[in-house]
């Protein structure tokens, strides 16, 4: 007899399809993690994401991957210590990234500031620049409103990126489901209700598409500045815009980090993205801590053909309740995706 009340959060329905299933334990070919947090700026008790860093490169043999990018280092002190833990005492393994302080956004002339740690910053070893989603979202200037990232005052900083030689790591905006009310018809509901500081649907808070059209600004202002879109170029639910600006700028990439759920929904428009860019896909997890299984679990979708497979362990999935399906890229696309644009953007690793 069937519950009409059943609470949708005791439904756990079982698929009875009979698939394909491939088990692939390790990449085809040597693969770099693109997008990854080792260091301790995302750690509740202020401790290294990862505790034991020769545990981490046997784990990295294991899985054939060659290098990761840490996308952690912050900056001063922070950074000289992620550089020290990871970059001298790995050599080719981890290339760290900096960030910029944005509280120098409170006061007049930021821009020039932000320039100015950013070149010490890699002067000190840092191998790129991240940019994370508070900018647009958190970060107000010395006149209390939100800073965008095409925001003239800070041209200063993107050139200098540029000058350096090294790429951004930008991350703008988040799920478009987040910048939607938190109701009945959000495909994120679960989500948001275990994360309600990630619902963006305020009046405090700027459109979607305005940080879309932020970014799209900023790299279209600095053609010489190589920016890395991370999250599929920050909107998964609609590659013909990742796809229409892998077309226009030659100075724009992306990364598949922490998205194959989106990605996965939709495999023959990724496929055809990746077939049509294969020298501008990078490959990466976002997984925190680094694991084992969720790495099996990009390879299977990344290698084979398998068809709805579940992309989380979590149950129910938070980032969507659905199923995934591979891609089965070509061997020289994969050689691409996996190391080769990495190993371009970031000759550290190289």
């Amino acid at each position: 007899m069937c519950d009409p009340d059943l609470p949708l959060s005791r439904y756990r329905p079982v698929s009875r399809l009979r698939v394909a299933v491939h088990e692939i334990d390790r990449a085809r070919v040597p693969a770099v993690d693109a997008h990854i947090h080792l260091g301790r700026w995302l750690t509740d008790d202020g401790d290294w994401m990862v505790k034991d860093v020769p545990a981490l490169t046997g784990l990295m043999d294991e899985l054939n991957l060659r290098g990761m990018v840490n996308l952690d280092g912050r900056w001063g002190r922070e950074l000289a210590e992620n550089l020290e833990r990871y970059d001298a005492a790995h050599p080719g393994r981890f290339a760290t990234f900096c960030h910029v302080d944005w509280s120098m956004a409170a006061e007049p002339g930021f821009g020039e500031r932000l320039a100015g740690q950013l070149r010490r910053n890699v002067a000190e070893g840092a191998a790129g620049l991240k940019v994370w989603k508070d900018v647009g979202l958190r970060v107000r200037d010395d006149r209390g409103e939100l800073l965008m990232l095409d925001d003239p005052r800070l041209d200063p900083l993107w050139a200098a990126v540029g000058e350096a030689g090294i790429p951004i790591a930008l991350h703008t905006a988040d799920p478009v489901a987040f910048f939607e009310p938190a109701d009945e018809r959000n495909e994120r509901y679960e989500l948001l209700a275990a994360r309600p500081d990630w619902n963006f649907s305020g009046p405090g808070f700027p459109p979607f598409e305005r940080l879309m059209e932020a970014m799209e600004s900023m790299i279209a202002r600095h053609p010489a500045t190589t920016v890395i879109g991370v999250h599929a170029g920050c909107w998964p639910e609609n590659l013909g815009f990742a796809s229409r600006l892998l077309d226009t700028y030659p100075n724009f990439h992306i990364d598949i980090a922490a998205r194959i759920a989106e990605l996965g929904r939709q495999p023959r428009a990724t496929r055809a993205l990746m077939l049509r860019h294969p020298g501008r896909v990078l490959f990466g997890t976002d997984e925190i801590p680094p694991d084992r299984e969720i790495y099996r679990t990009h390879f299977r979708f990344m290698e084979t053909d398998d068809e709805a497979f579940a992309h989380s362990r979590d149950d129910p999935p938070l980032m969507g309740r659905w199923t995934i399906s591979g891609l089965d890229l070509p061997l020289e696309v994969l050689e691409r995706v996996y190391a080769g644009n990495a190993l371009d953007l970031v000759p550290r690793l190289a």
